[in-house]
Order: structure tokens, then C-alpha cells, then sequence
């Protein structure tokens, strides 16, 4: 089947393209750099043409408030309606964990913007819930940086290797619209200020990690088990251990 790719040039898309051009599909990359522009609409009815699948795994340029929320609202509709306009016949969009426990952070209210639209859309759909990736612990400590200072609420996280997450969202992408969410999650849960210690101590990091039950995550005030996925969540298999040693 022809599978259209939005954000097909980013981390999770070019693996998802990878993979999906593996098991024979037609994976289309769908980005501004190969001429589509979901924020404008422009390429989205050349790309979509003959599409059954269109998966959304791009992402806002900007985390501003007001930006990540005008790319979320207008890309999504400008995608649902070509998607409607080509006779496409599923939709599947990446998302958070825990993205409708965050709604102080802008970032994750544009996200769930996003995921209502889709919703109400009418168009057969499935959003994938991811936690977090290894390749982004890092730029969850840079959020939490202060001069030498990383405050983190000592709260529970099971992150994911992108691999499994765009494994995850292949398997979705190939198969019936799930009308819902489906999660996924990596296999073992660490406190999110000892992950940061254990990867600072990896790479050196000189910056000291303060444990700190009221600092914001991404602006948004953090329960016990906030970024922690249902049970019914698929457990991946690859370990944050073994990633961080090949990062060496």
C-alpha cells in the first residue's frame, strides 16, 4: 500500500520509511524539504494522491506557546482535509504519554488539540502515545537547566528507543484503524531525576542534578505516575543501558 509519511525526514520518520519500504509498502517522505507543507497546505493533494495510509509524526519548530499551537490546529486540519479530499483511508498521528495529564504545558494543550481534531474528524484513525525517547532525555535536562543547576521531579518514566517507537507506529500504520489510542513504552521504569544522573554520568556531564518534587516538566507540574503509560501499554525491548554505551 502506499503509505504517505508526514515528517518523513525526521528521527521517526525516516526510520518508519525504512521500514515500511522493507515489508514492500510504497513509503512516501512528506516534508517541507521534499516540497510538502502541511502549515500552508502546499504538496499535501500531490502527495496524498493515491495514499491509503497517512501517518503524522512531524513536529512544531517552535515550542512557544502560541506557535506549537497554530502548527498543531492548522496542519492537522489542512492534513485531515486532503486526507478527505484524496480518499485516504486511515489516519495515524504520534503523540505523547500522558499528553491529557499536561495541560499547563502548551506544548502538550497544542498536542491534544491536535489529537481532538483527529477525533472529530469523521476520518478512520489511530494515535500512537509514546513516552519519551532515549534520544530525548537530554533535552528534557536542557529544559530543566538552570546555570549548573537540572531540577527534576522525582517521578516515574519508562523511556523508549526510537526504534521501537517507529516500530510501533508501523505496526499501526499497516493495520485496521483503532478508533483510539495504543501505547507504547520501554521496558523499565527509572525515577526521572536518577535517569538524568545516570546519563550525565555517562557522558561526563558536570552539571549536578537537584531533586526537586515541585519542578516543572516542560512547565507543567508532574504526579507520581503522569508520564507513565496504562497497562494494556506494548513493553519494547531495547534498554536505555545498552543505548547510552553505544553513545559512547
Amino acid at each position: 500500500m502506499k503509505v504517505v509519511v508526514i515528517g518523513g525526514t525526521g528521527l521517526i520518520g525516516s526510520k518508519l520509511v525504512a521500514r515500511l519500504d522493507e515489508q514492500g509498502h510504497r513509503a512516501v517522505a512528506a516534508s517541507p524539504r521534499t516540497g510538502v507543507d502541511t502549515l500552508t497546505g502546499k504538496g499535501l493533494a500531490e502527495a496524498l494522491e493515491g495514499a491509503s495510509v497517512v501517518v503524522d509524526v512531524s513536529n512544531s519548530p517552535s515550542f512557544e506557546d502560541d506557535a506549537v499551537m497554530e502548527f498543531f490546529r492548522t496542519s492537522t486540519a489542512h492534513l485531515l482535509r486532503a486526507e478527505a479530499e484524496a480518499g485516504t483511508a486511515h489516519h495515524v498521528a504520534l503523540s505523547v504519554v500522558g499528553t491529557d495529564r499536561l495541560r499547563e504545558s502548551g506544548y502538550f494543550r497544542a498536542k491534544q488539540a491536535q489529537e481532538e481534531l483527529i477525533r472529530n474528524s469523521g476520518m478512520p484513525y489511530s494515535i500512537v502515545h509514546a513516552t519519551q525517547f532515549f534520544e530525548f532525555v537530554r533535552g528534557i535536562a536542557d529544559a530543566a537547566t538552570d546555570g549548573d543547576t537540572v531540577r527534576l521531579a522525582p517521578v516515574m518514566i519508562r523511556p523508549v528507543h526510537s526504534d521501537d517507537v517507529a516500530a510501533a507506529v508501523g505496526r499501526t500504520a499497516v493495520g485496521a484503524p483503532v478508533e483510539g489510542v495504543v501505547e507504547v513504552a520501554g521496558p523499565e521504569a527509572f525515577r526521572l531525576d536518577e535517569l538524568l544522573r545516570e546519563d550525565f554520568a555517562a557522558r561526563n556531564d558536570p552539571r549536578e542534578v537537584v531533586t526537586d518534587a515541585r519542578a516543572p516538566y516542560f512547565g507543567a507540574r508532574l504526579q507520581e505516575s503522569t508520564l507513565l503509560p496504562g497497562p494494556d501499554a506494548h513493553i519494547a525491548e531495547n534498554r536505555f543501558a545498552d543505548w547510552l554505551a553505544r553513545q559512547r
